[in-house]
C-alpha cells in the first residue's frame, strides 16, 4: 500500500511539472500582444506611405495618358479615365483609380495637365491629396 502512494504522488508530481499554469499562459499572451502592438505601429505608417508613393506613379500615367490623348484629339476638351480607355491611349490592364479605390480628378487648364487624388480622408481640396 505504502509503494502504491508513493507511486501515486509521483504521478501527480510528474503531470503538474508537464502542464502551464493560467499565469503563465496569460503571461505569453501578453507577450505576444505587446510584439504585434509594436508591428502595428512599425508597418501601419510604411503602408500608408506606400499607397501615396503608389497613387503618386499612378497619377503620373494617367498624366502621360492624358498629354497623348490631347495630341491625337487637337481641339478636344479635357478626357476623363474612360476616354484614355476607350482610345488606348491608358492601357486597361493599368490602374484607373488611387490606391483608395477612389477615381482621380483630371484638370486640363491653360495648357497644363493636373491629376489628383483625394488621398487618405477622400476629401479633395485638403493637405493630403496627392498629385
Amino acid at each position: 500500500m505504502i509503494h502504491a502512494q508513493h507511486r501515486t504522488r509521483r504521478a501527480r508530481r510528474h503531470l503538474r511539472s508537464e502542464g502551464m499554469t493560467l499565469i503563465e499562459i496569460m503571461i505569453v499572451v501578453i507577450i505576444m500582444a505587446l510584439i504585434a502592438t509594436a508591428v502595428g505601429v512599425a508597418v501601419l505608417p510604411q503602408l500608408e506611405k506606400a499607397r501615396i508613393k503608389s497613387t503618386r506613379t499612378d497619377a503620373q500615367s494617367i498624366r502621360s495618358a492624358v498629354t497623348l490623348y490631347l495630341a491625337d484629339h487637337p481641339g478636344d476638351s479635357c478626357p476623363n479615365i474612360d476616354d484614355l480607355v476607350e482610345d488606348a491611349a491608358l492601357d486597361s490592364s493599368k490602374r484607373t483609380t488611387d490606391a483608395w479605390e477612389r477615381d482621380f480628378q483630371i484638370d486640363c487648364d491653360n495648357g497644363g495637365i493636373n491629376v489628383l487624388s483625394a488621398g487618405p480622408d477622400g476629401q479633395f481640396g485638403s493637405e493630403d491629396d496627392v498629385q
